[in-house]
């Protein structure tokens, strides 16, 4: 259970989830753009721009270039951290390297702590963004670090602790991230709750109402608060799942929500373009984040999380970084109302 999102294979299977075929192959192509060969160790600092005209990098196969399952058993109490795990997150500390493609954009990122959130402010802010992000008060340890690490890269960090299940602090979120960073240009709707129960019997009231409040309430209450900020040119990206339209047994809450946020992006980007706001939503697989030990996986599968990839491992945070920043940019202009899969290979139908 945590408040940031990726998920394990599964979800709703609704036509309108599915993400282009075509779209998602040109995006796969750009996005490698803003990664380095190979991952560099936690806390190491990151290559320098110029390294990207040293020459030819070697090739690497996708199968061993992060670690791979069985994974050592381990559970944290919700919402988990990044910094307890093992093997630790790669969300691109070390290895981002920026390219100047959101330069002077100010993003507002829920989730941003950990995981897939935290990994796409790493990467905005080394484009030459600034970023707000919002996360839980638990995760503060996390949180500090995304400081640093945005600091580090020259950029302003705006760090906004609390509770989106509550719609005064939704409003109060951007509120504070627009007047913090002087407006908003990019809106990136996170966050999100999971967590695995084996019969809709275990599934309770309270986990239900948690999991649609989180998931879709606060999108809702975030958006709307956030559209009378957002000029022409804004970007707004929701993150759905591979549960939009392939639902695991274990997660029917969480799929459903999934769903309805694919199916609503589509929506507002109809509603959205005609004043010149693109919405697009990301569809993670498995990626190993704090979600999964902290009740997102039970624990007897956890040491097994995302072998059955074709690819054999789990995403790390940083490989799908590339594909926030594309659609936050202007390289992705006439791309609108599309869910783009990112899924270690597993076909998105």
């Amino acid at each position: 259970m945590h408040f940031d999102d990726d998920s394990e294979d599964g979800g709703a299977g609704a036509r309108s989830a599915r993400p282009s075929r075509a779209s998602r192959r040109g995006a796969l192509q750009w996005m490698g753009a803003g990664l380095v060969a190979a991952p560099v160790a936690a806390g190491a600092q990151p290559p320098a721009t110029a390294a990207a005209a040293a020459g030819p990098k070697p090739l690497r196969d996708p199968r061993t270039a992060y670690p791979r399952p069985p994974f050592a058993p381990q559970q944290q109490p919700w919402p988990g951290l990044a910094a307890r795990m093992s093997p630790r997150p790669d969300h691109g500390e070390a290895s981002y390297v920026g390219a100047g493609r959101l330069a002077g954009r100010r993003a507002l990122i829920t989730g941003g702590d950990s995981g897939i959130g935290r990994a796409a402010a790493i990467a905005f802010a080394r484009e030459g963004a600034d970023v707000a992000f919002g996360y839980l008060p638990a995760e503060e340890e996390d949180a500090r670090e995304v400081v640093r690490l945005i600091e580090a890269a020259g950029r302003r960090a705006v760090p906004l602790p609390g509770d989106i299940r509550d719609e005064a602090f939704c409003r109060r979120l951007v509120a504070d991230a627009a007047r913090a960073l002087g407006g908003l240009d990019i809106l990136v709707n996170n966050a999100a709750f999971q967590a695995a129960q084996e019969s809709l019997l275990d599934l309770s009231t309270e986990q239900f109402d948690t999991t649609f409040k989180t998931n879709v309430y606060a999108l809702f209450w975030i958006t709307k608060a956030a559209l009378p900020l957002l000029p022409p040119g804004a970007s707004i990206i929701n993150t759905a799942s591979v549960n939009a339209y392939e639902p695991s047994e274990e997660l029917i809450d969480y799929a459903a929500t999934k769903a309805a946020i694919a199916n609503l992006s589509k929506s507002l980007a109809k509603q959205l373009a005609p004043r010149g706001i693109r919405v697009n939503a990301v569809a993670p697989g498995p990626f190993w984040t704090p979600l999964q030990p902290s009740g997102g996986q039970k624990p007897d599968k956890l040491p097994k999380f995302g072998a059955d990839s074709p690819i054999g491992r789990p995403g790390q945070p940083a490989e799908i970084a590339p594909l926030y920043v594309l659609l936050a940019s202007d390289e992705a202009s006439y791309t609108s109302g599309e869910v783009f899969a990112n899924t270690g290979g597993k076909p998105a139908n």
